[in-house]
């Protein structure tokens, strides 16, 4: 199916390029285009030439109730008809959005004042009232909610109309980065509470920038500009979201006019629509981190430090960058990736030495190398292929094991830390531009994607999480990425940039996070 994918986007009149990387006789790279772009549905017609925004990424939406998903594609959508207290512009600093200005009052408060006059699309007011109503829904075990920022608050005060207290169990230093979005969306109490559940996740009223008008699952989403809103209406009269599984449809929507932009684009799928008629591909340095996650609790080879720093010196990152990722990421040094707060430049990448590699591998008592497993969701395959190849020529021989994305994510928050065997590929959005983002979940020794142990690095975490001086934290975050440079719990890989192909109708830029808040988005 791939196969003939490519020879009709050939058959066009051009070849697609593809990164492809030779080591040990295997041939890496583009194998084949990921299934991440769709058929996006062609209704200029229907649209006429109005003001309208149309948008692909690589899926639907879960759900339209924002805090019943915790997914950028879902949030994606959701960002533009739902409003968050803080925001992160463009400039990645936050932004005061729904709350004006925040203060913490006391080490377990944070104070934010709100935005006087804003009102929901239903008329309904968005006051302090509104805001504690749905930061207590979202923390409720009823609501079975899936977002997880919010874990150190236990309460909320209405302080009065416009002022709310947020309390915590311990301070919490990035609070307010965490309301910026997934934990911060706010909804209405009174219409929530005679629509329900269900019928409000059918037809979302939020105080966002687009108001919800229909929805076609797997094949279209319209919203419309909201007159109404506190920042003034938006510049499109209507946005259009269409799920996107595969390049070549891409690029027929794209030349067609059916689809001004396409996110959510891999390297790989960029490649092929390089070069075409009517397609730009606009490249913004992102902050999605991507690492190989090394299971040390379980008895084998990985429980030896030697070997774990021997595999970081055999993965040439930056030849797997230029020559699998057409050069559209950046190295990361240690987990924590450049542009959030915490990271520390001192901290250098790996040399990438096979002689060193191997003499590790030696010491470690594996001279002739040895077997292994290498899991990744399917989306990532050609990444998978290349770093098994890139292994192979220090002699360790990872078998690569594909998931398709549903059992991968269920597997990867599973309860059972051996569930995606000795060594898996994963990947984390720090949309909060903090690098407590990428290290809460995957570092301390008591949270559910750890497969490292150490006292120090629990230490460390404890302070960068709860402190209240920036310095202090920083210098946590410092010693915490050298901790891990010498443990090597992870195999350090590179920060993906955003990536979109688009016509020359739109006019947008996104933030590091690559979210697609369009509010400030404008059509020719």
């Amino acid at each position: 199916m791939e196969r003939s994918h490519q020879g009709r986007m050939a058959d066009r009149g051009r070849p697609t390029r593809r990164g492809v990387l030779r080591t040990g006789g295997l041939l890496l790279g583009a194998l084949g285009a990921p299934a991440l772009l769709s058929a996006c549905g062609t209704n200029a017609a229907a649209d006429g030439a109005g003001n309208v925004l149309r948008v692909s990424q690589p899926g639907d939406p879960k759900t339209l109730d924002p805090q019943k998903q915790g997914d950028m594609v879902s949030m994606n959508v959701l960002i533009n008809m739902f409003d968050t207290l803080t925001t992160r512009g463009r400039d990645n600093q936050l932004h005061p959005r729904l709350a004006v200005s925040w203060t913490a009052t006391d080490a377990r408060t944070w104070r934010f004042a709100l935005r006087p006059g804003v009102t929901f699309h239903n008329g309904e007011a968005c006051d302090a009232r509104a805001v504690a109503f749905s930061i207590e829904r979202l923390l409720d075990p009823a609501t079975k909610s899936p977002i997880v920022e919010l874990r150190y608050v236990k309460g909320v005060t209405v302080v009065d109309r416009l002022t709310v207290d947020v309390h915590t169990t311990v301070h919490d230093p990035i609070l307010p980065a965490k309301l910026s979005l997934f934990g911060g969306v706010v909804l209405p109490p009174r219409h929530l509470a005679e629509a329900g559940d269900a019928a409000f996740a059918e037809h979302p009223v939020g105080t966002g920038p687009f108001t919800f008008v229909n929805w076609r699952r797997d094949h279209e989403l319209r919203m419309r500009a909201y007159a109404g809103h506190w920042n003034g209406r938006p510049s499109v009269d209507g946005l259009v979201f269409s799920p996107a599984p595969n390049a070549s449809s891409s690029l027929a929507a794209l030349q067609s006019g059916g689809v001004d932009l396409v996110a959510g684009l891999t390297p790989d799928a960029a490649q092929q629509l390089d070069g075409y008629s009517g397609v730009t591909l606009d490249g913004y340095t992102g902050i999605r981190t991507s690492y190989l996650s090394l299971n040390t609790l379980e008895r084998g080879p990985l429980q030896d430090r030697r070997v774990r720093q021997a595999l970081n010196h055999a993965i040439d990152v930056p030849l797997l960058i230029k020559a699998v990722l057409g050069g559209k990421a950046t190295e990361t040094p240690a987990l924590v990736p450049r542009g959030a707060f915490g990271f520390d430049p001192a901290v250098k990448p790996f040399t990438r030495s096979l002689e060193t590699a191997r003499t590790l591998l030696a010491e470690a008592g594996h001279p002739h190398g040895f077997a292994t497993t290498l899991t990744a969701s399917n989306i990532d395959s050609n990444v998978a292929e290349a770093l098994s190849g890139l292994l192979a020529r220090a002699g360790v021989r990872a078998r690569v094991n594909l998931l398709d994305p549903g059992t991968y994510a269920a597997r990867l928050t599973s309860d059972n830390r051996g569930a995606l065997g000795p060594i898996y590929l994963a990947a984390s959005t720090v949309w909060t531009m903090d690098g407590q983002s990428i290290v809460q979940s995957n570092v301390r020794s008591d949270r559910r994607q750890s497969r490292w142990h150490s006292k120090e690095a629990d230490r460390l975490i404890d302070i960068e999480e709860l402190s209240e001086s920036p310095e202090e934290r920083k210098r946590a975050f410092s010693d915490l990425q050298r901790l891990m440079r010498r443990e090597a719990p992870f195999v350090f890989l590179y920060q993906l940039d955003n990536i979109f192909a688009r016509n020359d109708r739109p006019r947008w830029t996104p933030g590091s996070a690559g979210v697609l808040a369009m509010e400030s988005a404008e059509v020719s």
